[in-house]
């Protein structure tokens, strides 16, 4: 069972990522304030759902979050700063984006970077242990699959649609057939060596 808050005295919000390990597109992070009484059966880590279930709960979270955002930052950005910094860099720019500005961060991961002076905490597998970052977490990986759906279409060779710029075989046999295009991060091994 999931739980709601870190301390039930602040309004926390629950940040995460998804995208870190792909070789293509943006890497996406979701801020999300949930109310004081929110309880959904469903929610888990992102990674744990189906797809049917991570699109029924983004609606969900959506509609009743206190607040939410999501942010990216592009493949040419993460090849300028590095894929640790643009995950960071693209949380703050979720939680800069709150319409309610939180007075406690939950980050799930085990690296960040102050944000505006708000305390934070980070959390290992933090997406299965509070709603608010699980929430994040959905939110981050549903957002960035419609994104890497619609750059299917330009894009065919690489099966986005499948995969969503994750290194499998048939995205890694497209690149040695076809080559990088300029949505791959070319700071990745995109090959096998």
């Amino acid at each position: 069972m999931l739980k709601l808050y870190h301390s039930k005295h602040l309004l926390e919000a629950g940040c995460d990522e998804a995208g870190r390990g792909c070789l293509a597109g943006p890497v996406f992070a979701a801020s999300v304030i949930l109310p004081p009484k929110f309880s959904h059966p469903l929610l888990n880590d992102s990674k744990q759902l189906t797809e049917k279930k991570r699109d029924l709960l983004r609606l969900i979270i959506e509609k009743e979050a206190v607040a939410w955002s999501v942010a990216q930052m592009t493949n040419h950005e993460i090849d300028e700063v590095n894929i640790l910094k643009a995950s960071i860099f693209s949380m703050h720019k979720a939680i800069e984006s709150l319409r309610v500005k939180p007075e406690f961060l939950l980050i799930d991961g085990n690296r960040f970077y102050k944000f505006e002076g708000i305390p934070h905490e980070c959390i290992i597998r933090g997406d299965g242990i509070y709603m608010s970052i699980a929430a994040a977490s959905v939110l981050a990986k549903t957002h960035r699959d419609d994104f890497m759906l619609k750059l299917d279409s330009d894009f065919p060779m690489y099966g986005w649609r499948n995969n969503k710029g994750y290194p499998t075989k048939k995205h890694r046999k497209a690149i040695s057939e076809y080559g990088a295009c300029e949505l791959h991060r070319k700071t990745f091994r995109l090959l096998p060596t």
